[in-house]
C-alpha cells in the first residue's frame, strides 16, 4: 500500500511530485478500488491535467496485482509533443498510450471503455485564440464521437461506469457580482463572438451534450468545471499568468505583469483539483457539473505577483521585481473576467471534496517543479 502522507516538506520538483502523487492515491484509494480491473481511457493525457490524472493511476497500481489494477490507455495528438514522463509510464503494465487526433473516431480495435475522461482540449487562452477551430472541433466533434461510441457500448449491453466531460469555470464568462462567488445554478454572461468564444461556447455546448445524452439515453455522464487550476504539469511556456511568473523568476528578470493588477482569482492546486475530478467520475451526479476549485483566497493579480516575488526571493535568491506593461496583442484581455471564484458546496457535499493544501504552499511546490522541469523558458 502507499504509505502514510510524509510531513516532510518536498525539496525538490521530483520530490513534489512524489508527494503530491502520495496525497492523491490516498485520497482516491476508495475511487480507484471501484474502478479495479476496468478500462480507463483519457483523452488529452499528455497535457497539464493529464499529468496527475495519469501518473496517479499508474502510482496506484503498481501496488496492486495484475487483475486488481485500472486498464489505462492516454489518448493523445502530441501538438505540442509527446513529454518524456509519459514515455516511460507507457513501458509499464496495463498502461497504452495512442497517438491519435480527436477528431476522428476512436478505431473498433480499441474496444470498450468502462470509464472515460476527456480532457483533450486547447486550453490556454493564448493558444486556443491561435486555434479556435481546432479547440471547437475537440470540444464538440472529439466528445461527440466518444458519446455515440458509448451509446453503443450500452446499446450491446457492456458496463458503463462513469464518463467524465472536462469543460470549464470559462462557461460563466464574467458574472455579474450578484453571482460572484458562483455557484453551478448560474447560467453565465458569454459572447457567442469574442475573441474567447471558441472555447467558452464550444464547452457551453459540450455540456449541453452531456446533459442531453444522459437525459435521454439514462447514460452515467458527468461534467467538471475547474476553476484556475495551477501546478506540476502545466508547462512552463503555456502562457498562463502562473507559468510566467515562474519564467520570469526563474530567468531572473522582473515579472511582467500584462493588466493593471486588479483581476481577481482562487487558486486550486492541482492535486487537490484531481482529486475532485476522479470523484465527480465515480461519486458524481450524472448529468450534472461540478465547480473544482477553492472557494479562497480569491486574490488579484498583484498580489498573486508578490507573494511569487516573495517565494522567488526565499527559494532562488530572485532580486526582480514586479513591473506593468501593455500586451502587444490587442485581444489580450478582451472578456477576461474581473473575477472568478467558486462555490464549491455542491462538490464538499456529493464528493466529500475539500482542497487541503493551501495557496502558499501551492505555489512553493510549484515553483520547485517549474525549476526543475524548465523546458520552454525560451519562448
Amino acid at each position: 500500500m502507499i504509505p502514510a502522507t510524509s510531513t516532510r516538506a518536498p525539496a525538490d520538483g521530483a520530490q513534489v511530485v512524489a508527494a503530491d502523487l502520495q496525497y492523491i492515491c490516498e485520497r482516491l484509494d476508495g475511487d480507484f478500488q471501484e474502478m479495479s480491473g476496468k478500462r480507463l481511457l483519457i483523452t488529452g493525457g499528455a497535457g497539464f491535467l493529464g499529468y496527475y490524472l495519469v501518473q496517479s493511476v499508474a502510482a496506484w497500481n503498481r501496488d496492486r496485482a495484475a487483475p486488481e489494477r485500472i486498464r489505462l490507455t492516454v489518448l493523445d495528438n502530441f501538438s505540442r509533443g509527446e513529454p518524456e514522463w509519459l514515455v516511460e509510464l507507457a513501458k509499464e503494465a496495463d498502461m497504452q498510450v495512442v497517438e491519435r487526433d480527436m477528431i476522428l473516431p476512436l478505431p473498433d480495435e480499441m474496444g470498450h471503455f468502462e470509464y472515460v475522461v476527456h480532457a483533450a482540449s486547447v486550453a490556454s487562452p493564448i493558444y486556443y485564440r491561435q486555434h479556435p477551430i481546432e479547440t471547437m472541433d475537440a470540444n464538440v466533434n472529439g466528445l461527440r464521437h466518444l458519446l455515440e461510441r458509448w451509446k453503443s457500448a450500452q446499446d450491446a449491453g457492456l458496463e458503463l461506469g462513469g464518463f467524465l466531460f472536462y469543460s470549464t469555470s470559462e462557461v460563466y464568462g464574467d458574472p455579474t457580482p450578484g453571482n460572484i462567488p458562483t455557484p453551478e445554478t448560474y447560467f453565465g454572461n458569454v459572447s457567442t463572438m469574442g475573441p474567447r468564444a471558441c472555447y467558452d461556447e464550444s464547452k457551453r455546448y459540450g455540456e449541453t451534450l452531456c446533459a442531453n445524452f444522459h437525459r435521454v439515453y439514462g447514460m452515467p455522464i458527468k461534467m467538471a468545471r475547474p476553476f484556475n487550476n495551477y501546478g506540476p504539469g502545466l508547462k512552463i511556456s503555456d502562457r498562463r499568468v502562473l507559468p510566467d511568473y515562474a519564467r520570469d523568476i526563474l530567468s531572473g528578470r522582473d515579472i511582467v505583469m500584462l493588466s493593471d493588477g486588479s483581476p481577481s482569482r482562487t487558486f486550486c492546486y492541482v492535486a487537490d483539483a484531481i482529486v475532485g475530478y476522479y470523484r465527480i467520475l465515480v461519486r458524481g451526479r450524472a448529468g450534472e457539473a461540478y465547480n473544482i476549485g477553492a472557494d479562497g483566497p480569491e486574490i488579484s493579480m498583484r498580489e498573486l505577483a508578490d507573494r511569487v516575488v516573495a517565494l522567488g526571493r526565499e527559494l532562488f535568491a530572485y532580486e526582480g521585481r514586479v513591473i506593468q506593461d501593455v500586451s502587444d496583442d490587442p485581444e489580450y484581455l478582451t472578456h477576461n473576467p474581473q473575477r472568478r471564484c467558486p462555490i464549491i458546496d455542491k462538490a464538499r457535499g456529493d464528493l466529500g471534496y475539500e482542497p487541503g493544501i493551501g495557496l502558499d504552499e501551492g505555489l512553493r511546490r510549484s515553483l520547485l517543479w517549474y525549476h526543475d522541469n524548465q523546458q520552454g523558458t525560451e519562448a
